[in-house]
């Protein structure tokens, strides 16, 4: 469809690298809703503004991956879901195509919940494996890193500072026996007990 001589309504484009838009258009710029699907398979289905993804999409890889939530300039930002062929998933925020903001990742046998800055875990933040092994605290560009609490199914429990993702610095431990001690970490090892 056409107006002005100028893209309006609905239409189809085939790009000399064959590459596929089809849907709505205006002024001759994508606008509305439509499908663009990359010569290699890869392709987008959902809302453009401008010529840009831009709303609520769709996407789909072909090796498998999906995406689905929000978008801005083009680009992924705000809420949605991404998922992967390995099996791994996040659902939370975005922001220039990175996982920003809050939100959870789920891996094979492990997840976290939490604070992300650039697809890093950074800020609070909260770690369980399958096993029931749990970490809550501050993270760091993906590693413990500040103040936080770990704990084993066990009963075992660290309460203190981490450093690079290992105990540093002042800490309480609790055996499994519920005996508390108070010590000095240095690297992921204790160094000394302290007195109470």
């Amino acid at each position: 469809m056409w107006k002005n001589d100028e893209a309006n309504g609905y239409g189809r484009l085939i790009h000399a690298d064959g590459d596929v838009y089809e849907g709505e258009w205006l002024n001759n710029k994508k606008h509305g809703t439509g499908t663009y699907v990359h010569y290699d398979g890869n392709q987008y289905e959902g809302e453009w503004k401008d010529d840009k993804q831009c709303g609520q999409g769709n996407e789909v890889w072909t090796d498998g991956s999906t995406y689905k939530g929000s978008y801005l300039d083009g680009k992924r930002e705000g809420q949605g879901e991404m998922k992967w062929l390995d099996g791994t998933s996040y659902v939370g925020e975005f922001k220039e195509n990175n996982i920003h903001g809050f939100g959870k990742y789920r891996w094979e046998n492990r997840e976290y919940e939490g604070q992300w800055e650039v697809n890093q875990m950074h800020g609070k933040g909260k770690f369980v494996w399958d096993n029931e092994k749990t970490y809550v605290g501050s993270y760091y560009k993906d590693k413990k890193h500040g103040y936080g609490i770990a704990t084993s199914p066990n009963g075992r429990r660290y309460e203190g500072e981490w450093i690079n993702g290992k105990q540093q610095g002042k800490g309480e431990y609790t055996n499994s026996k519920g005996i508390k001690r108070k010590g000095i970490w240095e690297e992921g090892k204790r160094i000394k007990w302290t007195e109470d």
